[in-house]
């Protein structure tokens, strides 16, 4: 065991699909767990989200990088069999059905700990496993609807908007994780298996705990601090963010607003909120006569929170994301031109090539999973012929 990769020898069967449930399988295998991907014959629907590369796409790369994907039919009466070979030495079992259809699969908590009793079974759903919205499908934008993140997301022409960002399912993913890392930190002191039901309708709330809390008790969205906002330069956006005091004094003498840093009225912040259309007004219009560069230098001078509204491009290309290797470079089957993948947080980081890196094409590792199974190459044939694995 190390730090690098502390679950070697950890084995994740993950059934799930989308990014929810994978993003979780994905998070497991960069800590070193061999995580099996079983997958239908045409494919996580991940894997056709998008722009497609081969069988790839910027959906299926992040949720399946590090994984070994074998393509079964999970119909076929054959496949159980193959299934329960895997379980047995097996920690971790992933679904992402809706809930109900993996019981009519043969996979239910219930059935699989009778085969591993130490079996950790993640059920990750849109809903929650009871309830009347149970059965409903639900993708990133309609728990951003349900939840309330979209009515807070109103843009100046009052309409609710998306985030085109899937924070809801990463979240998820990230969640249940977590879940999982608890539970095999408790299995080291001899607790049994467990079921662990994650949705994507509590990630979301969690996400959203402050604005759930405060636009409770207080209604639709109100900037924190005043000036606040994201304001148009002559040539781009800035996003400008004075929240306390001292700061609204470092604003006023970074942009010579000398009578506003004397004026009562803006002394504390609840006076800059009361106030803030006037001053969102007059910060908008000065920010308008010159570049995002040249106030984005005033204010870095000045210690004013800031930042220049950057596209993914941008971002990426960046000096500081650079300096800190938050980006690896990685090439991934269909496409020639390398990905900006992230490395993960207090992991390491991605090297071109390495089995850790690379999303694996659908079905790669099939004749390789069944053979660390113990099927003959005779047998696999078999299987390959009745359509029981591709």
């Amino acid at each position: 065991m190390s730090y690098d990769r502390p679950y070697e020898g950890l084995r994740v069967v993950d059934m799930s699909q989308g990014v929810a449930g994978p993003y979780c399988g994905m998070l497991l295998a960069q800590n070193g767990a061999d995580v099996i991907k079983i997958e239908p014959g045409d494919g996580d629907w991940a894997r056709s989200l998008g722009a497609v590369y081969g069988d790839q796409t910027a959906f299926s790369i992040p949720a399946n990088t590090g994984k070994r994907s074998i393509v079964m039919d999970l119909k076929h009466t054959d496949s159980r069999a193959i299934v329960d070979c895997m379980i047995k030495g097996a920690n971790v079992f992933i679904e992402g059905f809706r809930p109900g259809v993996v019981d009519r699969l043969g996979y239910s908590y219930e059935r699989l700990k009778e085969i591993n009793p130490q079996i950790i079974y993640v059920s990750i759903s849109g809903f929650g496993q009871t309830g009347p919205m149970r059965e409903r499908p639900a993708m990133d934008p309609v728990l951003q609807a349900f939840t309330g993140f979209m009515a807070e997301n109103k843009g100046a022409d009052g309409i609710p908007h998306r985030s085109p960002v899937i924070i809801n399912d990463m979240a998820t993913g990230l969640y249940a994780s977590q879940a999982v890392q608890s539970t095999l930190y408790a299995q080291r002191d001899g607790a049994p298996g467990r079921k662990i039901d994650i949705s994507l309708m509590e990630a979301s709330s969690n996400l959203q705990a402050v604005r759930l809390l405060d636009g409770y008790r207080e209604g639709p969205f109100k900037i924190a601090g005043s000036p606040s906002g994201t304001f148009k330069t002559s040539d781009g956006w800035l996003q400008v963010i004075v929240a306390r005091d001292h700061e609204f004094q470092l604003l006023c003498k970074a942009i010579g607003w000398d009578e506003y840093a004397k004026d009562p009225r803006f002394q504390k912040n609840q006076g800059r909120r009361d106030h803030a259309d006037l001053l969102v007004g007059e910060l908008g219009e000065l920010l308008a006569t010159n570049t995002t560069e040249h106030w984005h230098a005033l204010l870095n001078e000045n210690r004013v929170q800031n930042g220049p509204v950057l596209t993914y491009r941008e971002f990426a290309k960046h000096e500081q994301p650079e300096a800190v290797g938050l980006l690896s470079w990685l090439v991934q089957s269909g496409s020639d031109e390398p990905w900006p993948v992230p490395n993960i947080p207090g992991m390491p980081k991605y090297v071109q090539d390495h089995r850790y890196a690379v999303s694996p094409a659908l079905g790669q590792h099939t004749r390789e999973v069944m053979d660390d199974l113990g099927y003959s190459a005779t047998e696999i044939e078999k299987l390959v012929a009745e359509g029981v694995i591709t």
